[in-house]
């Protein structure tokens, strides 16, 4: 019985084996059986949505959930390696405190509320709506300019060339927006 209990210690084994203690005298029954957390996971790439420098990620999901993000080995750009804010970019979207409703603050109010998603973009068309119509300019000194320097749009820096190109299009051409640029290029 005692001898059977002993021979289950890892101390014990690593000393009758002569190991390191880092082989399979340093294993417990528990952890002979450990299956990694990604196992039975699909992957699929993806980019580090944070910066500009377009770090590869591979998102494993199970069951229509996340179960990791890891770095990319095969990025180009970053070989698998992610800074702090990519490396927590799985803790970032399924943490239980992170933010899943919009809220909204009334001008002079001193709370929050919860607002449906629907309702916020109704609210932002019609800001930049107004603003469009309050801002725009059809001639200057004569000339036909049609656009407004009422709005800006600054793109996100993992924007690719395609949702550039049409939020170039849809903002200048839709909207006669002047101020448009792409966090890429700073």
């Amino acid at each position: 019985m005692l001898r059977e209990l002993l021979s289950r210690w890892p101390v014990v084994r690593q000393i009758k084996t002569g190991g390191n203690g880092t082989g399979p005298e340093a294993m417990s029954q528990r952890t002979r059986t450990l299956k990694p957390k990604i196992e039975g996971a699909k992957v699929a790439r993806s980019v580090c949505p944070y910066c500009g420098v377009g770090c590869g990620q591979l998102v494993f999901h199970k069951n229509n959930k996340l179960v990791s993000i890891e770095g990319d080995p095969e990025s180009p750009i970053s070989r698998g390696r992610l800074c702090p804010k990519g490396s927590d970019t799985f803790q970032l979207h399924t943490h239980p405190a992170r933010l899943t409703k919009v809220k909204y603050r009334a001008p002079y109010s001193r709370s929050w509320q919860e607002i449906p998603l629907e309702q916020a973009m109704d609210m932002i068309a019609d800001r930049v709506w107004d603003t469009r119509e309050h801002t725009f300019i059809e001639k200057d000194d004569g000339a036909s300019v049609m656009h407004t320097l009422g709005i800006a749009h600054l793109g996100g820096a993992t924007l690719d060339v395609e949702e550039n190109y049409l939020i170039r299009k849809l903002f200048t051409g839709g909207l006669g927006m002047n101020c448009i640029s792409n966090q890429a290029r700073i």
